[in-house]
């Protein structure tokens, strides 16, 4: 009943406020006043539907928490029970390389063109979800790593002529350089002030990018970028374009076999430890100076390294290319997917970025459902598309094999 005197408020509010826009209209050359109050009326009905329905769902969201809670584990227990199978597993993998790999033929250009920026999102949020899902540094200015990267390769390309093989590892070096550079002032600061410091150093990268106009040719751009040659095999437009495909393909699974095993090694539990709790993980040795730095580093390696990679697919950039929003969307990737979770920021990365482009017949609105999408799955997931699960020892089992052993 509560809810329901809640929801008739907000639609009368709802009415009251869009009555002067979408009510009333004057016609100043005839100086009438025609009003059109089913508008109104329309707009109350629609405000009251959906807050009585948010209301309704927040409602069973508190009461179902528990069994909510209980019945994900479970479902995350049966997926990795499944994962952990090779009758399950290896089938899986062997119908998505196929798909992956005899994509650009059953596909067009242009959704090849599209499947190769959503891949290089990909390695991007596997890049800041080093930083972020699984050190906890709260990181806003991933995107000055990606300007570096590109434009690494965009300037040596231009002034020494400096081929794209050559460049990839270069600029991975070069984010790897910087990521150190800004770990070293942030070591003490976290939560916002980490936020702050870290947004203020992607802007500082774009600005001396876009006002360094002898050298970066400024807000102009680069143009004329060379697109990378494998022994004649990207010759032409369409092979140019497969062949970036199958390269960000094939970062792409690098990137995951490489971040995984970071994650299961020793730094990336003093990640893990970092991020739960900094000053138990320093009474238990480990240096926190290091680790943060560590993983600054490397998450910057991989926006360096997928930054060549942007540069190379686009033959032009400009300081508008790597702007806050860059950042913003990278961190979405990462919080929507699952902090942490290695196969929720590949669906939040294919999710984010494809789903917008394959809305563009909404024209003005796609970006409004795409903000509401966002909103929702927040709201009534907050873990992301894909939760983390942690390993967990079973002492039970262990108290057994140990008792077994005594005896």
């Amino acid at each position: 009943m509560e809810g329901l005197k809640k929801s008739i408020l907000a639609s009368l509010w709802f009415m009251f406020l869009t009555l002067p826009i979408m009510g009333v209209f004057v016609n100043t050359i005839d100086k009438s006043v025609t009003w059109h109050l089913d508008r109104v009326l329309y707009v109350g009905a629609a405000a009251f539907v959906l807050s009585f329905l948010w209301r309704y769902m927040l409602e069973r969201k508190e009461k179902g928490k528990k069994a909510e809670e209980q019945s994900s584990v479970e479902k995350i227990t049966i997926l990795n029970k499944l994962l952990a199978n090779p009758k399950f597993f290896w089938p899986a993998v062997i119908a998505v390389a196929g798909f992956a790999i005899a994509f650009p033929k059953l596909f067009s250009m242009y959704q090849v063109n599209v499947m190769t920026s959503a891949l290089i999102y990909v390695v991007l949020g596997l890049g800041l979800n080093i930083v972020v899902g699984l050190a906890g540094l709260l990181d806003l200015g991933f995107v000055a790593f990606y300007a570096v990267g590109a434009y690494s390769y965009a300037l040596m390309n231009m002034y020494w002529g400096i081929s794209f093989w050559v460049a990839l590892p270069l600029g991975a070096l070069l984010g790897a350089f910087c990521g150190i550079l800004l770990g070293f002032p942030v070591l003490r600061l976290r939560g916002d002030y980490l936020a702050i410091v870290t947004l203020g150093f992607g802007e500082i990268i774009r600005l001396v990018l876009e006002n360094w106009g002898s050298f970066t040719h400024g807000p102009a751009g680069i143009s004329n970028i060379a697109r990378p040659e494998f022994f004649g095999l990207a010759k032409g437009f369409m092979a140019q374009i497969n062949f970036m495909y199958y390269l960000m393909l094939v970062l792409v699974v690098f990137t995951i076999f490489v971040v995984n095993r970071l994650k299961n090694s020793r730094i990336g539990r003093a990640w893990q430890a970092l991020r739960e709790d900094e000053i138990a993980c320093q009474a238990m040795g480990i240096d926190k100076m290091k680790t943060k730095l560590m993983a600054f580093s490397l998450g910057a390696t991989w926006a360096g390294m997928v930054g060549v990679v942007f540069a190379a697919k686009t033959t032009f950039i400009n300081p508008a290319s790597f702007t806050f929003l860059e950042s913003a969307i990278i961190l979405s990737i990462v919080v929507l997917g699952g902090m942490g979770s290695i196969l929720g920021v590949i669906l939040g990365a294919l999710v984010l970025i494809l789903l917008p482009e394959y809305m563009r017949d909404f024209s003005e609105y796609r970006m409004l459902i795409f903000g509401a999408t966002m909103v929702l799955v927040m709201v009534f997931r907050p873990q992301g598309l894909v939760r983390d699960v942690r390993k967990k020892i079973d002492i039970s089992a262990v108290k057994k094999a140990l008792g077994g052993a005594h005896e």
